[in-house]
């Protein structure tokens, strides 16, 4: 019988079905059964996502340094440690981090009349004095998901968040950390899952919603120097709570695997390696031979930009999106030229902003007409404001009417007997800003005035001693990093001007101090009130964009090139573009 059964398989073939019975016939029609097989076991097939990006940054720690590091980083520590309260589209939403959104309505945010001592110069101070006052002390408590785990299987308790606020005063944590700092009076453990930011006294900052503070592992830190917390393994391998946790991150590539603790919404990748090169070209041809799912590039060069744009049957997809930094050229208003409101009203009809858009950035960003954002609080209805539309006939004769005039016939106008001749400070290494210099000198040349443009290092440009602190420049192109907020108060209020007095402090940097503009965004920074905070930042836009210290320009714009397949991303103005992975699908 065995003997037949080998005959038989070689003539006929044996065709096997995993965890079925096969009945086959011989020649003499006698029906022979064999025995039902092993079923057969198919392994599931790890599920990689691979994305390349332009610069490896040199931390993995949830607090960053300044907001271009976060930018640097951000999609990457979006998936260890998730934002608490993530800003999409400029509006903060729980992640699951934290049960709610504390509010006044639910009781999360609180406010209180307390008494405080004022000192001879008005200001609130510890010590008793003669001097009292009643203000009010806002409260945010936060409630933290009991379900978290760190990825070494440890709870995430409450504590872990108290932990950061004490690592935060022994160790600088970076600027927003700073920043958070100075708003809190304190921060404190309420249960085991629960903590309270307690604001100074008379401190009303819209930014109370981001008092919390990031849990870190205190069972894993509280032994580490605070002040070699930047230089530690953990900051290059840190512990956290997210989705996902590092397998290695070294030679140019980071691995990140699930976090076997985590309950929130799934992800549909085992595995999602990152891989750092320099070159964005290079990464896109890594899309383009399948090497790579996705690429992210901050501002491509314009060459790229339309290279990228202008792909026919190309085998990946592109989408761009404008990011949260936004370039101006500020007006030094101690320079008496500059003085002249119909010089700086020419300046900015002279000069092509949509074309610099539509150039530079493919036409994919927005032409802004205030500092605040498209999306953001506060952003005002355009025909409610002063704008200025490109228009150089309409540039020249406001300098005619300044008695600026080319009275040698050679192209140029003079100012006080000499050719009018502004000079414009920007940073180096940074070939948009140069474009943009470029195409500014060139339009303000064709209505007769001359533009030198001068590019600094960074380190120069921004140092406390540099040309817009020290208030040296004339005129100064760079950009400021939109946060889910608009705030303000540092950029337009007259104590934000930089001077001997608050020791170079502020970024006011045009030195516009204009009372009633003051006193709106005075309000519009402290009202606790939504209503009352959009109605001062209108007023304060509409003096802005009036009295123009400054020339809001353009966003930048941000560039995602995915394969074909790769679905469910979506780029957003603020939020890191990993902020939704959940949804996404490879196929």
């Amino acid at each position: 019988m065995k003997r037949f059964l080998i005959v038989l398989v070689a003539l006929w073939g044996l065709v096997t079905f995993a965890g079925c019975r096969v009945e086959l016939t011989n020649p003499e029609n006698t029906p022979v059964v064999m025995a039902t097989p092993t079923p057969i076991v198919t392994l599931p097939t790890e599920r990689i996502l691979r994305i390349g990006l332009v610069a490896e940054p040199p931390d993995l720690l949830p607090y960053h340094s300044t907001p271009t590091d976060e930018r640097l980083s951000g999609a990457i520590t979006e998936l260890i440690f998730p934002s608490p309260l993530l800003p999409v589209n400029f509006t903060l939403q729980p992640t699951g981090v934290l049960t709610d959104l504390p509010s006044l309505v639910n009781g999360g945010v609180v406010t209180t009349t307390v008494t405080v001592f004022r000192d001879a110069l008005g200001q609130i101070t510890d010590t008793p004095t003669e001097q009292t006052d009643e203000v009010t002390q806002v409260s945010v408590t936060f409630h933290w998901n009991a379900e978290l785990r760190w990825s070494d299987g440890t709870p995430v308790t409450a504590a872990d968040s108290v932990f950061a606020y004490e690592l935060a005063q022994s160790a600088n944590l970076g600027q927003a950390a700073a920043s958070r700092l100075a708003m809190i009076a304190r921060y404190e453990q309420v249960d085991e899952h629960t903590t309270r930011a307690v604001l100074n006294p008379d401190v009303t900052d819209p930014a109370y919603l981001t008092s919390f503070w990031t849990p870190l592992p205190r069972h894993l830190l509280s032994k580490v120097d605070p002040k070699q917390i930047w230089q530690s393994d953990f900051a290059r391998r840190p512990v956290g709570y997210g989705p996902y946790m590092i397998r290695s991150f070294e030679g140019g590539s980071l691995e990140l695997v699930r976090n076997p603790y985590y309950t929130g919404p799934k992800a549909p990748f085992d595995t999602i390696l990152f891989v750092f090169r320099n070159d964005p070209a290079q990464l896109i041809e890594l899309v383009n031979s399948g090497s790579l799912d996705l690429v992210f590039i901050e501002q491509p060069m314009p060459e790229l930009l339309t290279s990228l744009l202008q792909s026919d049957n190309r085998g990946f997809q592109v989408s761009t999106s404008p990011n949260p930094i936004w370039e101006h050229l500020d007006f030094n208003l101690d320079v008496p030229l500059l003085q002249d409101i119909r010089v700086r009203r020419a300046i900015a009809y002279a000069i092509n902003r949509p074309l610099l858009v539509e150039q530079l950035l493919g036409g994919k960003s927005n032409v802004l007409e205030s500092w605040i954002l498209p999306g953001q609080l506060g952003y005002p209805p355009l025909d409610q404001i002063t704008r200025y539309p490109y228009n150089p006939d309409e540039a020249r004769r406001l300098l005619d009417e300044a008695k600026l005039v080319d009275t040698d016939g050679d192209g140029w106008r003079e100012y006080e007997g000499l050719p009018l001749l502004l000079s414009l400070v920007t940073s180096a290494n940074s070939p948009l800003r140069q474009a943009v210099a470029e195409r500014i000198a060139n339009d303000l040349a064709q209505v007769g005035i001359q533009v030198e443009v001068t590019s600094l290092p960074v380190s120069e440009l921004y140092s406390v001693d540099g040309p817009l602190y020290r208030r040296t420049f004339q005129l100064a192109l760079f950009g400021w990093i939109a946060g889910p907020h608009p705030r303000g108060w540092e950029l337009w209020s007259c104590a934000g001007v930089p001077g001997e007095a608050n020791n170079w402090t502020g970024n006011n940097f045009a030195g516009w101090c204009f009372f009633e503009a003051n006193e709106a965004i005075n309000t519009a920074t402290t009202a606790l009130d939504l209503e009352t905070q959009k109605a001062a930042y209108l007023r304060q836009q509409q003096l802005f964009t009036q009295e123009l210290p400054v020339l809001p320009l353009f966003q930048r714009i941000d560039v995602l090139v995915a394969r074909e397949g790769l679905s469910g991303w979506r780029l957003d103005p603020i939020a890191p573009f990993t902020w939704n992975i959940s949804e996404w699908q490879l196929r």
